[in-house]
């Protein structure tokens, strides 16, 4: 069996990461999945995370992890100001006490923000 796989990361505008990989990390949607060289084809739905991946679909082969997300930002691109102020807009829409105001979408602007401001500390 191989020590790595090909490990992609492509987004709509541009592919984020093309590199050999020993292990990755994917945010399903369901929780973290550990992936390792030869693991048993799946395909997932994807949630937020490091990359500060937004949403798509992650492809597992034995050789080759494909994620297709909406949005894809290594620490170094995301604008940590924008990503503050989306979590302050997130907040107080959250507390707001404002009946017509959409939880879900609230609480994933709020959780998108988060993730965006912890990747960009990994820089």
């Amino acid at each position: 069996m191989a020590d790595t796989f090909q490990l992609e990361i492509v987004t709509p505008e541009k592919k984020v990461v093309d590199t050999a990989a020993e292990e990755a990390q994917i945010p399903g949607k369901n929780g973290y999945l550990g992936v390792l060289p030869g693991h048993a084809p799946l395909i997932t739905e994807l949630a937020v995370g490091a990359i500060a991946v937004g949403w798509g679909f992650a492809e597992v082969l034995p050789d080759k992890v494909t994620i297709l997300a909406e949005s894809a930002e290594r620490p170094s691109e995301i604008n940590v100001e924008r990503a503050r102020k989306a979590k302050e807009r997130a907040e107080q829409l959250l507390t707001s006490g404002d009946p017509n105001v959409d939880v879900e979408r609230a609480l994933d602007a709020l959780h998108r923000a988060e993730t965006r401001l912890e990747v960009a500390q990994k820089n």
